[in-house]
């Protein structure tokens, strides 16, 4: 039995993420409240149950009851709960200007605003979901993934394989002019690449063209990279798997996120995809200007 639990920040997409599970075949509950939550999980667990698949969304509107005193009790309650258990935490994160956008967008209030600001609220959430995102086994960002990737992102994660499958690699370009990714695990510079920004012909063309596949691959280092990178991470990726870790977020940034970081990007998953391993590529600032 396969028992997942799905939490996250508010609006960053965990009630569309059940839908998706539910679709590949979970029984899915969203937002018991905290006294039933370990009645649930017992009968998760039960093998006599007729559920292979089960999947409990979690909001915080489930544990924020009473103030923020009674709400950290309420959070470390549901720790104790699922550690009695054996479980999956997909941990749902996404940028504030993303989430605030999105509360603009459906015009409805946060839960924890309080009828005060938007910011506000979604501070307080983050703040206390912390603990809960640090013991989470997946942490998927939904700032800028369409809805086919987020289904992407989650068939590859609750996939059934048990060989390589078993630890999902996610390879993500971007650029350094709009920040690291929060939830990288690994990070590698590729800017000492040829930039094919410099190059009329090619300054509005992307990693995803040939031209400016060619223009970076010239010389010979990026291939010696690729080749280098490749081999370190054959001695990492099974190093994490031994260790447990489920998700290996690996991003290759350049200045901008649309050439030389999406060119390697895609070479990387290629590489590594004929190793054997589960791989989805992401380009984050690839739309950028």
């Amino acid at each position: 039995m396969r028992f997942v639990i799905v939490t996250g920040m508010s609006g960053s997409g965990k009630t569309q993420a059940l839908k998706m599970l539910e679709d590949m075949g979970y029984f899915c509950v969203d937002n018991l409240p905290l006294e039933l939550i370990g009645k649930f999980a017992e009968l998760a667990a039960n093998p006599a149950q007729e559920y292979s698949k089960v999947a409990l969304g979690l909001d915080v509107r489930s544990l924020y009851k009473g103030g923020v005193s009674q709400a950290e009790k309420a959070l470390e309650r549901l720790l104790e709960i699922i550690d009695e258990y054996p479980h999956e935490i997909l941990f749902l994160d996404c940028s504030q200007d993303q989430l605030v956008r999105r509360y603009k967008a459906t015009r409805r209030l946060h839960p924890l605003s309080k009828g005060g600001r938007i910011e506000d609220g979604i501070s307080a959430e983050r703040e206390y979901l912390m603990p809960l995102r640090d013991v989470a086994d997946y942490v998927v960002d939904t700032s800028d993934l369409l809805t086919r990737q987020l289904m992407g992102e989650l068939s590859r994660l609750f996939s059934e394989d048990t060989g390589n499958g078993s630890l999902f690699l996610s390879i993500l370009s971007f650029g350094y002019k709009y920040g690291i990714p929060s939830d990288a695990d690994l990070v590698f510079d590729v800017r000492f690449l040829p930039n094919p920004f410099y190059v009329d012909e090619l300054k509005h063309k992307t990693g995803e063209d040939k031209e400016v596949q060619e223009y970076v691959c010239q010389g010979g280092e990026a291939d010696e990279f690729l080749e280098r990178l490749t081999d370190l991470l054959g001695f990492l990726i099974p190093k994490y798997r031994a260790e447990g870790k489920r998700q290996l977020m690996i991003c290759v940034g350049c200045t901008g996120g649309k050439h030389r970081s999406v060119t390697m990007a895609n070479r990387l998953a290629d590489s590594l995809t004929l190793g054997g391993w589960p791989v989805s590529v992401l380009h984050r600032d690839i739309t950028r200007s």
